[in-house]
């Protein structure tokens, strides 16, 4: 069945997206540097074995932006913390392979995103593990309803989140793919850099 991938995005402001990097370089610098990596990103990942959806924030304001192309499906990602917000999105996908990845990660390219997909084929949930004890991607099989503790007391942000989300999947049975940096500051964006 063919998959879903969702690509959590803000709209690239000042001040509302990338803001710890946006306190090492500026604010507008980190808005750029977030706008040009997400077109980036989609030229690298839009691809016929998946399809690609956006699921924007703020709500209103993201599904009306001229700033992300027109011709990619868009979804609001809806209220609470980055927990509601990702089973919010991958809620409106109904059957089939889900996968939900952060727009801030240069690493990302087809073949990672074929990785997880492949995966799903055996496990029923996949990560993308982060350095920092986070994570770039997850992904679910969905062929049953979201587990009914998804995300739920996960400590976002901090070297725990990985091990948090899988414990909130109860039973399902996960498998982790590559390990990729995402770019929170500068020392982050320095080593996506040097790789």
């Amino acid at each position: 069945m063919r998959g879903t991938l969702i690509i959590m995005v803000k709209e690239p402001r000042a001040g509302r997206v990338k803001t710890r990097l946006g306190k090492d370089i500026g604010m507008t610098a980190s808005a750029w540097w977030f706008r040009h990596q997400v077109k980036r990103l989609l030229r690298r990942i839009i691809d016929p074995r998946w399809d690609v959806i956006l699921a924007v924030a703020p709500d209103r304001e993201g599904m009306l932006s001229r700033v992300w192309p027109a011709h990619i499906s868009r979804i609001p990602q809806g209220h609470g913390d980055l927990g509601d917000r990702m089973a919010n999105a991958m809620g409106r996908v109904k059957n089939g392979p889900v996968c939900v990845i952060g727009a801030d990660i240069p690493g990302i390219g087809p073949d990672q995103i074929a990785r997880a997909f492949k995966a799903l084929g055996s496990s029923g949930a996949v990560f993308g593990p982060a350095p920092d004890g986070g994570y770039w991607l997850v992904g679910l099989k969905r062929s049953q309803p979201l587990p009914t503790k998804l995300f739920q007391k996960v400590r976002w942000s901090s070297e725990h989140a990985l091990r948090d989300t899988q414990a909130s999947l109860g039973d399902l049975k996960a498998t982790l793919i590559d390990e990729l940096q995402d770019v929170d500051t500068i020392d982050d964006l320095a080593m996506t850099l040097l790789r």
